[in-house]
């Protein structure tokens, strides 16, 4: 792939305003030499304005999404998107949010331009765990863990029940969810359907794979490693 189609899909501007910046000398090498748009170079040696390029298609990151924010391209507040170098929304193939978390849930939220991985994530039949730390507006009854856990519970409008959910009580008004399969709204609704609501929902697992230390906000680039834990539960 030319070096202009390259750097201009990474989404630092279209392929004229990428073609000015190798005029005016700010794409270089590792060493400083200043690389022309027909030359030859890896993309971990490419640097502009001295810093080294963003990581090639195949991007796969994890975001602490904070409250408020919604996992959208177009929306009037603010959206995740706006928690990332502003040249990420511009790449193609698009970063995208790997499933949505709500407005007013938290968490671990994983977004990739990898349209394989994003299938299989998302898949019913990848069964990958998603684990939610709930908050309840009124005390637990005691019998959640087994209507969840039977394999029979039926939300509303919905013609088939859910996918058998482990819950832990880890409180009388806090509660651990671990659901396989990822339904609109679910572990909300879930609580709905035995008479309770959630005030605050957050993402803390999904599969292996858990926030570690990044706060609300931060996000890093997710390795191979990292993406094989993901899978190994």
């Amino acid at each position: 792939m030319k070096l202009v189609r390259l750097i201009a899909n990474l989404g630092y501007g279209s392929r004229k305003q990428v073609s000015a910046m190798f005029r005016e000398g700010r794409i270089t090498d590792a060493d400083g030499e200043v690389l022309y748009a027909d030359d030859k170079a890896e993309h971990a040696a490419i640097r502009i304005d001295g810093e080294p390029l963003d990581p090639p298609a195949g991007l796969t990151l994890m975001l602490h999404k904070p409250l408020g924010t919604t996992c959208s391209t177009k929306d009037p507040g603010r959206i995740v998107y706006d928690l990332l170098p502003p040249r990420f929304r511009l790449r193609a193939p698009l970063l995208s949010t790997v499933g949505r978390l709500d407005r007013d849930t938290s968490g671990l939220l994983l977004m990739t331009d990898d349209g394989q991985l994003l299938h299989r994530v998302v898949s019913p039949k990848s069964q990958l765990h998603k684990v939610y730390e709930a908050t309840m507006a009124e005390d637990l009854r005691g019998d959640e863990a087994g209507i969840f856990a039977s394999g029979t519970l039926m939300l509303e409008s919905e013609t088939t029940p859910l996918a058998p959910a482990a819950l832990e009580v880890v409180d009388a008004r806090h509660a651990r969810l671990t659901l396989s399969e990822g339904r609109y709204h679910q572990a909300r609704r879930m609580f709905a359907a035995v008479g309770n609501h959630v005030q605050a929902l957050h993402r803390s697992r999904i599969g292996g794979l858990g926030l570690g230390e990044l706060a609300a906000g931060e996000w890093r680039v997710l390795g191979e490693d990292d993406l094989a834990r993901l899978f190994s539960c």
